[in-house]
């Protein structure tokens, strides 16, 4: 199951899942998240509305089917070319300690994404 049309589109649904993994959208997680979007997306890129769309669309996924969006995502732009670096997995981290620590969902939510993005980093 593929649903972004661009890898920058799908690396933001993650950076959403992250900071929603605690089921709070905590302010000082948007604010890493908008940072990080300054890296992802072309200057001129209304954030904003980038933002408030993936959150609508992360709010209406069908959560049971998280793993496999991520594998299926993965893959699909592996065959694209794109590289997947480790950056991946420090602004993650950056995104879960935000609102001043990490609770067990959190870890959770850590570990199942660190496993899948080191199996494509190592593909």
């Amino acid at each position: 199951m593929v649903i972004h049309s661009t890898f920058a589109d799908f690396i933001l649904f993650i950076y959403v899942h992250v900071s929603e993994s605690d089921h709070n959208y905590d302010p000082s997680e948007m604010a890493v998240i908008k940072e990080k979007m300054k890296k992802l997306f072309p200057a001129g890129t209304d954030l904003e509305r980038k933002l408030y769309h993936a959150i609508r669309e992360y709010n209406t996924f069908d959560k049971s089917r998280l793993n496999e969006l991520l594998e299926d995502s993965f893959d699909h732009f592996d065959k694209k070319g794109v590289a997947l670096n480790g950056d991946v997995i420090k602004d993650v981290q950056e995104i879960f300690v935000a609102d001043g620590g990490m609770n067990t969902d959190e870890a959770k939510a850590l570990e199942t994404l660190t496993k899948v993005i080191e199996h494509h980093t190592k593909s």
